[in-house]
Order: structure tokens, then sequence, then C-alpha cells
């Protein structure tokens, strides 16, 4: 298949472009970075780089501002409009092909569900965030930055392409600078215990889950609107690094409280939702649809990446 693949130089660009390119499709990578064998779109407005998608199979949408970051205002601000611009423009460029792609596959998050304790989140039954109490106001924006995502890729005029929404969780891989390598090395120093008593959950998948997943969403016809891309057993923040720091042979994990975690992550120029927040997400509609997992299970999953890190 020829794949678009729109902001393809992150971790998860990164990751889908090596197993695509390896499975034996043509990937063409759309990026506003200067790289060989890329094409330089700006996320924005329509220009040369649309007639890719004119006669492709399948194109993803990845783009947006890194999470990666202190939630300032302006930071927000450019989180908010690089994804809806960038969601907008390819919905355009789908819209004025003469051959549109079978399937628009959006990145989502699983952010967009509400911060709970008492249930996991399907798409079903799960429940959008927004409204809880108790929690920074901001993380209010977080969510509604999720919904403007896939409210623009719903609203797009592109009634011969199916349209899936990727609600992911953490994309877990061995690759250097990706959230693996953060949460490993918080353990490797003895840093890895709970979080503020480490109850929130953390939902995650294994990178190869993660490709398996965008492939059979793109094989299956039959499937369109929000799908929850997470390992099937998301686990309380304690018990998640536990079994990493086993995984690797840590003995010991140092408790941090709420007021040392905002420490950490200012002087890490990131921000506490990422580690605080629970994200209680389960893949319901994959399930269903008869997707079964290489890596259900945590700590099989953690094994399988130390051991490829190593």
């Amino acid at each position: 298949m020829k794949i678009v693949l729109a902001g393809g130089t992150g971790q998860v660009g990164t990751i889908l472009n090596r197993a695509l390119t390896a499975a034996g499709h043509d990937v063409v990578v759309l990026t506003r970075r200067p790289l060989p064998r890329a094409v330089h779109w700006d996320g924005a407005t329509l220009g040369p780089w649309a007639k890719e998608i004119d006669g492709g199979d399948v194109v993803i949408n990845l783009a947006g501002r890194s999470v990666n970051c202190r939630y300032t205002p302006a930071n927000l601000r450019a989180m908010m409009n690089s994804r809806v611009r960038s969601a907008r423009v390819v919905g355009e460029a789908i819209a004025a092909a003469s051959r549109p792609p079978r399937v628009w596959l959006q990145m989502s998050t699983a952010t967009i569900y509400s911060h709970r304790f008492d249930a996991p989140n399907d798409e079903a039954t799960g429940v959008l965030g927004g409204t809880e109490s108790g929690v920074p106001g901001y993380w209010r924006y977080s969510v509604e930055i999720a919904k403007a995502w896939e409210r623009t890729q719903e609203q797009a005029e592109t009634p011969d392409t199916r349209k899936v929404a990727l609600r992911c969780a953490m994309v877990m891989s061995p690759d250097r600078g990706g959230v693996f390598d953060v949460l490993l090395r918080l353990a490797r120093l003895g840093l890895g215990g709970p979080i503020a008593g480490g109850a929130q959950y953390v939902s995650w998948i294994h990178d190869r889950d993660f490709v398996r997943a965008v492939e059979f969403l793109a094989d299956r016809d039959d499937l369109s609107g929000p799908v929850n891309l997470a390992a099937p057993v998301p686990l309380p923040q304690r018990t998640f690094m536990r079994v990493l720091r086993a995984a690797w042979g840590v003995p010991v994990g140092l408790p941090a409280t709420k007021w040392m975690a905002e420490l950490g992550a200012f002087v890490l120029r990131s921000d506490t939702e990422l580690l605080l927040k629970s994200r209680r997400v389960v893949p319901g509609r994959l399930l269903e649809a008869g997707f079964v997992f290489d890596h259900a299970q945590w700590p099989e999953a953690a094994a399988d990446l130390v051991r490829r890190v190593r």
C-alpha cells in the first residue's frame, strides 16, 4: 500500500515508519523538517504535498505539538492549534483528491477520558473528561484539545474515506527519548517508586501491538469512529513501576510526593498531568473486532522491552 504518514518524525511516527516500511509498504512522510526522503508540509495549509494523498491507500495523521512540555497557556494553545489545523488540512486534501484514500487514521489520545479510579473507560461506556472535581483546571483544556482533534476529523467532508480516531495510550518502545526510555531511566536510578501514592492508572500499549493495531484498523472496512489503542490491562502506577523495576533487576524505587513530582516535572520542562492523571483505558472495540494482543500483560511486555534495550 501507499501510506501517507503526516507528522511522521516523532517517536510514534518513527515506530510506524520503520515497521510499515519493513513490511514492504510505500511510506511517504510529511514533515516540517528538511529531511531526505520526506515531503515538506507546514501542517496548516494546502500545498504540493497534497498530491501524495491523491491516489494513496491510507493516510495516518500524527501531527501535533509534543505534550512533553510545560503546560503554559502558550504551549496549550500551540497543542490545540497544531492538532486542529493539521487535521483540518488533511481533510481538505482528501476532499480535493480525485482518488481519495480509502481510510484516514487520525491520532487522538486516551487523555480524552475522565481522571478516574472506579472503572475502566472503553469506547461505549467510558466517561469523557472535563468535568472532574479536585483536579487542576488546565487538565480540562487537555480534554478539550482531544475533543477538538476528533471533531475536526469527524466534520471533514470525506464521504469516500473511512475515518478512525486513534485514542492512543502511551506507546512503549525501546527507542531513545520515548516514554519507556524515560521511565526505565527513572527505575534504573532508583527513582521509579509510587508517585503521590501511585493509585493512578497507567494505560499503555507495546510498540509492536500498536503497529499491528494500526494495520488491523487500516484493513477492517467495518470499523470507523473512535477506537482505543491500549493494552487490555492498565495498572496502578505503583504496580506498573514495580514490574518495570523487576524486569531490569532494580530492588528499590523511592516514592515521590505530589510536590516532588511537580518539582521534577519543572526541572524536566514537562508537566505532572502525564504522571498524575489516572488513565484507565481498555480496548473495547479492538477486542470485540477480534484483535489479539501479542503483549497484553505488562510483566511480559516489560520483559520484552528490557531485553530489546539491553
